[in-house]
């Protein structure tokens, strides 16, 4: 992503806030560093129709959204860890079932992760895609998911783009 102001939420046509938010327990262990930091404060825009996600900072909070609908699914405060750096301390997840069905905590740790690692920092994050897979793959009682056909219909992304 190149250097540009940061997306707000007035960058986008129609957000809906979370509806019911409920926190989520399991929060990603990673500390992400002051230039990561940077770059998920500058949001993310899906660029065309395949693409599933809007993301912008407001203060510590990151807010993401549903590209199609505009609806609220993650809010994640992050905070400055000594040393540098910053954390996920707490999240709230959209609880209403007619705008997202979660499938539980572990999922939802795992998604948020994925969107800012792959999404808006465009990391490859191999574990992460395998663990969304896997996860997918468990809640549907099926083994044969193709990984691609996963991470397109929840991220947007393409195995490996």
């Amino acid at each position: 992503m190149t250097a540009h102001a940061p997306l707000t939420r007035e960058s986008f046509r129609r957000l809906h806030p979370i509806g019911a938010p409920r926190p989520v327990s399991q929060l990603p262990d990673r500390v992400w560093t002051d230039e990561d930091w940077d770059r998920i404060q500058r949001g993310y825009r899906a660029r065309d129709m395949d693409e599933k996600w809007n993301v912008f900072v407001e203060g510590d909070v990151l807010f993401m959204h549903r590209s199609w609908t505009g609806h609220g699914v993650y809010e994640a405060s992050f905070a400055p860890v000594i040393g540098g750096g910053r954390r996920i301390t707490s999240v709230v997840v959209e609880a209403d079932v007619k705008r997202y069905r979660r499938t539980g905590d572990e999922y939802d740790r795992l998604m948020m992760e994925l969107i800012i690692s792959a999404i808006i920092l465009g990391e490859p994050a191999a574990d992460l895609r395998a663990g969304l897979v896997e996860l997918t793959a468990r809640a549907s009682e099926r083994s044969d998911l193709p990984a691609g056909v996963v991470e397109h219909s929840v991220l947007g992304l393409r195995s490996g783009s």
